[in-house]
């Protein structure tokens, strides 16, 4: 649970962001590099455990040279900004009884921590401003909710449901087009910059499956598509990249979006 500081922090920018839909946001990289946010980031990526990243350092060895030199450290190459994020460390696992290939990009505890920190800051602005008919990997919603939103359309008279998948949508998405998304609400140089090493640890394009804030900028970099995706009464739900629409039988076009 985040300390009682971060948790006023983190409403005070959802109630700013949700109140100016225009506002751009400053002064934020010094709120990642704060002690307790990087302590609550720590905790969260300890809770989700997971494997170690491409050093091969884990919770155990960490716990036993002392976590808080372990974090103190990150914040001191934040603070003098010579933090680098490490290359992922690249896993594949079968999908689709084993016809195709899913390959993860495990950051290092280290980057998970900068990422949950970053996160941790940045999700209330965007929070404030995402579709509420979308679901995907956002505090306090699940699959179920998307569910029961398409249950009402229906039992409202929507009889026609379009069934949308975006294809490899982590691995198709463009950093120069996500950064610029972020600035839209973020005039922070530094949290940019900080934005723009962590995408390059993981190439070229798109965001890795696996890494912290991953799932957060997926949902920033497709909300152009929740909003263009117009329907006439409409009740459109979405869970990660599936789309479940349920429309009546006199509807508009739906516009082609911009990744």
């Amino acid at each position: 649970m985040a300390s009682i500081r971060l948790q006023d922090l983190r409403r005070r920018l959802y109630v700013k962001a949700k109140a100016d839909k225009d506002w751009r946001f400053w002064g934020l990289y010094v709120h990642v590099a704060k002690p307790e946010t990087l302590r609550d980031a720590y905790d969260l990526a300890k809770r989700n455990n997971g494997a170690p990243g491409i050093d091969g350092v884990t919770f155990e060895a960490i716990e036993v040279a002392g976590v808080d030199a372990f974090l103190a450290q990150l914040r001191d190459e934040l603070v003098a900004r010579t933090y680098r994020p490490l290359r992922n460390r690249r896993v594949e696992i079968p999908k689709d009884d084993g016809k195709k290939i899913r390959v993860l990009g495990i950051p290092a505890i280290r980057d998970r921590v900068v990422q949950g920190a970053l996160k941790l800051i940045l999700e209330p602005i965007f929070e404030a401003g995402f579709h509420d008919g979308s679901y995907g990997y956002r505090p306090k919603r699940k699959a179920h909710d998307a569910l029961a939103r398409v249950t009402k359309a229906i039992l409202g008279g929507k009889m026609q449901v379009i069934d949308l998948d975006l294809a490899a949508y982590f691995d198709t998405v463009r950093h120069d087009l996500l950064v610029g998304k972020v600035a839209r609400r973020v005039q922070d140089a530094e949290i940019l910059h900080l934005l723009t090493l962590m995408l390059k640890a993981s190439g070229k394009r798109g965001v890795p499956q696996g890494g912290v804030i991953s799932p957060l900028l997926s949902n920033i970099s497709r909300t152009r598509f929740g909003r263009s995706t117009r329907f006439s009464g409409a009740g459109v739900s979405t869970f990660a990249s599936a789309t479940r629409t349920g429309i009546s039988r006199r509807w508009t076009r739906m516009s082609t979006p911009s990744w």
